[in-house]
């Protein structure tokens, strides 16, 4: 069976899956080479990747950092343990993220909808709905009968708990139900299709502390972020990403002479499976420090930077610039974005522009996102009036 999409998007599956199997090891250059001895892609791969997708406009502007900004409610994407130094008492958000517009795309998009609540001084919990639409797709037979039209679609549910475990440092763990539904109901040689689903779990930590620079009142917090508290806030935000999964491993290694040979650790158990795709989930997670091929080099490439900035005048108008980095060899994702967000009593807007920096495209190129917020301790504080 081949699942043809309306616009051709799984074309790319089918080329990266071609090249892949092409790719060698070059010791001496301590990378993964094509046929003309050039330094390839060797980019992670993981299931689900729509959980990688930044969903607030706010980090959309910031180069996609987030780890240890100011909290919101869309903290718990990056990071829910800032949740329990948030100023307000409860917030919710909603972010609407238009995906491969650059090709006259109007059914695939990206939903995401967030809030949490402070059970008090040192609790919070908080929650998350995130929802991606795939579109509308032509499913055909290897003949290019039809076999239908479907609407695959991916989600993902989030509960969160936070607290702080003294006066400066904070954890959370939170639990998480994914699902993927790419065709079912379909069959492929007999078999069936079905929805797959699974649970995760996330575990947060955090650390602010108080200091001053220039005279000003400010804040350090763990991610190296620093945010300057007053009517005019200036923050800066760097985040080092890396995904825990296997490093790709080649099955030819190239030789002096130019010639390949068998790569012994690509199947040390003979069943024709690479062995970094036979993984348990924590030998992966605990191996993908020291399992590239390329040494403590390659491991390296495998982080991913996000620098952003944001300017907050008078606590109702803020601007924002970022830069994302990811190596050539890992993905090649680069990017500058801009944004601004504007504050006024219970309600916020926040909005980020993304302008590509590589050749490679990316699906949210030339796309303005917003999210909206809401304050409800506005309310809170008149009652107490």
């Amino acid at each position: 069976m081949i699942i043809k999409a309306k616009h051709n998007l799984l074309f790319l599956f089918f080329i990266v899956s071609a090249t892949v199997s092409a790719q060698v090891f070059d010791p001496t250059k301590g990378c993964v080479v094509d046929n003309n001895g050039d330094c390839i892609s060797n980019t992670l791969l993981t299931a689900v990747p729509f959980l990688r997708i930044t969903p607030d406009a706010r980090s959309g502007a910031m180069g996609d950092a987030g780890l240890a900004l100011r909290p919101n409610s869309n903290s718990m994407h990056f990071n829910p343990s800032n949740l329990v130094f948030a100023e307000d008492k409860s917030a919710f958000s909603f972010t609407y993220t238009p995906w491969l517009r650059n090709l006259n795309l109007n059914d695939i998009f990206l939903l995401y909808v967030s809030g949490y609540y402070k059970l008090d001084k040192n609790q919070a919990i908080g929650g998350g709905i995130r929802f991606f639409s795939l579109g509308d797709i032509d499913f055909t037979d290897t003949q290019g009968g039809s076999l239908g039209t479907g609407r695959p679609r991916e989600g993902e549910f989030t509960i969160a708990y936070a607290r702080k475990l003294g006066d400066k440092f904070s954890a959370s763990l939170s639990g998480k139900y994914i699902f993927s539904n790419l065709a079912s109901g379909l069959q492929v040689n007999g078999v069936d299709i079905n929805t797959a689903s699974a649970f995760a779990a996330d575990f947060g930590l955090n650390y602010r502390t108080k200091t001053t620079l220039g005279g000003y009142k400010g804040e350090w917090s763990y991610g190296l972020a620093f945010t300057n508290i007053g009517y005019n806030s200036l923050t800066f935000a760097v985040d080092l990403n890396k995904l825990l999964v296997p490093t790709p491993i080649s099955k030819k290694i190239v030789n002096n002479d130019g010639t390949f040979t068998d790569n012994p650790e690509w199947d040390t158990d003979g069943n024709g499976i690479a062995d970094y795709r036979e993984k348990s989930l924590f030998a992966g997670v605990l191996g993908s420090f020291n399992d590239a091929q390329g040494g403590i080099a390659e491991e390296v490439k495998e982080v991913s930077l996000s620098i952003g900035a944001e300017y907050w005048y008078d606590k109702q108008f803020a601007f924002r610039g970022g830069y994302y980095w990811e190596s050539a060899e890992k993905g090649n994702r680069r990017f500058f974005t801009v944004g601004a967000g504007i504050k006024y009593n219970v309600f916020g807007i926040d909005l980020s522009y993304l302008i590509p920096t590589s050749i490679l495209p990316n699906p949210l190129d030339n796309t303005l996102r917003f999210s909206l917020l809401f304050d409800f301790s506005v309310f809170q504080s008149d009652i107490q009036e």
